[in-house]
């Protein structure tokens, strides 16, 4: 395999995973019976993980899952 397209692969199976933990997450947010810290927890490992996979991408991440994050726990928790 050239380089560029072991690289786009790679890429391309980080995002697979990056999109199960993101969507694993949302649903745990709405289905579990989680305090708010438990929740927040939750959202912060989440972002390790992501991290993890794509790091120095924690900006984007804020940008893109935290809102859809803090939209969940806003509505499920009542929040401001």
């Amino acid at each position: 395999m050239k380089p560029d397209k072991e690289a786009l692969q790679a890429e391309e199976t980080g995002l697979k995973k990056l999109r199960r933990i993101i969507d694993f997450t949302a649903a745990l947010l709405w289905q579990a019976d989680l305090t708010l810290d438990e929740a927040q927890k939750l959202v912060a490992d989440a972002r390790e993980r992501a991290l993890e996979l794509f790091p120095d991408k924690g900006e984007t991440f804020d940008l893109i899952y935290g809102s859809r994050f803090r939209r969940i726990l806003a509505e499920k928790y009542h929040l401001q």
